[in-house]
C-alpha cells in the first residue's frame, strides 16, 4: 500500500536543494531490455517551443481516462487520479523499478533526446518538492556529450541512478552526441516516505 502525500506545507519545511542523487540504484541491462521491447511509436514532446530537433515521449503511466496518443504524455498538473498504461504491461523491470517506489505516483513517462537535439532553457512552474511534487529522473541511455543544466550548473547523471531535481527553476538539456539520451521520468507525490529518501541522499552529499 502506498502512504498517502504530505502537505504542500509539510514539504516545503525541508528546504530542498536543487537536485538530489537519491539512495537507489537500478539494473541498467534490465531497464535497456525493456525499452528496446516498446521503441517504437515516439510521441513528439507537446511543447514545440521548448525545444529544436527531437524530443519524444513514450507513456507508461498517465491521466485516468486519456485515450488520445498527445493526452498521454501530458502531465496534467491538476489530475488527480493516473493509473498505468498499456505499455507497462511489456516491461517487468519498469514495473519492478516504479514498485520500489512506495510513494504516490503520478505521470511516468519515458523521454528521448535524439542526437543534435536541445531542450531550450524553461522552467515547469509546478514542479518542486517544496511544493509537494517531485520530478525523479532516471537515466537508462546517455553519452558524455549530454549536458544537463540546473541553475546554469550541469548534472552528470549515469544510468542506473535516480534524480530529484527542482525542475521550477530554470534548466536545459543539450544531446551534442551520436546516440540517444533516454530517461525514465516520474512524477512522485512527497509524502514521508519519499522525503526520507531525499533527505538520506542530500545527506549522503553533504547538503
Amino acid at each position: 500500500m502506498r502512504s498517502e502525500a504530505i502537505s504542500s506545507g509539510e514539504a516545503s519545511g525541508a528546504a530542498w536543494p536543487d537536485r538530489i542523487r537519491l539512495p537507489l540504484d537500478f539494473d541498467v541491462e534490465r531497464m535497456r531490455a525493456d525499452l528496446a521491447a516498446i521503441d517504437r511509436d515516439w510521441i513528439d514532446h507537446l511543447v514545440r517551443g521548448n525545444y529544436e530537433g527531437d524530443w519524444s515521449v513514450l507513456p507508461l503511466r498517465h491521466v485516468r481516462g486519456a485515450t488520445h496518443p498527445v493526452m498521454t504524455i501530458y502531465a496534467d498538473p491538476t489530475a488527480t487520479e493516473f493509473v498505468d498504461g498499456p505499455l507497462l504491461a511489456h516491461t517487468p523491470y519498469f514495473r519492478a523499478l516504479l514498485a520500489a517506489f512506495r510513494c504516490p505516483l503520478q505521470a511516468v513517462r519515458l523521454m528521448r533526446l535524439t542526437p543534435g537535439s536541445v531542450i531550450k532553457p524553461h522552467r515547469d512552474h509546478d514542479l518542486a518538492a517544496e511544493w509537494g511534487v517531485a520530478r525523479i529522473h532516471v537515466p537508462i541511455a546517455t553519452n558524455p556529450d549530454v549536458t544537463f543544466l540546473l541553475n546554469d550548473i550541469p548534472i552528470a547523471m549515469h544510468p542506473g541512478e535516480a534524480w530529484y531535481l527542482r525542475l521550477a527553476d530554470i534548466h536545459a538539456v543539450a544531446n551534442r552526441g551520436t546516440s540517444d539520451r533516454v530517461h525514465l521520468v516520474i512524477d512522485a507525490l512527497v509524502d514521508h516516505w519519499l522525503a526520507e529518501l531525499m533527505a538520506c541522499g542530500r545527506d549522503a552529499a553533504g547538503g
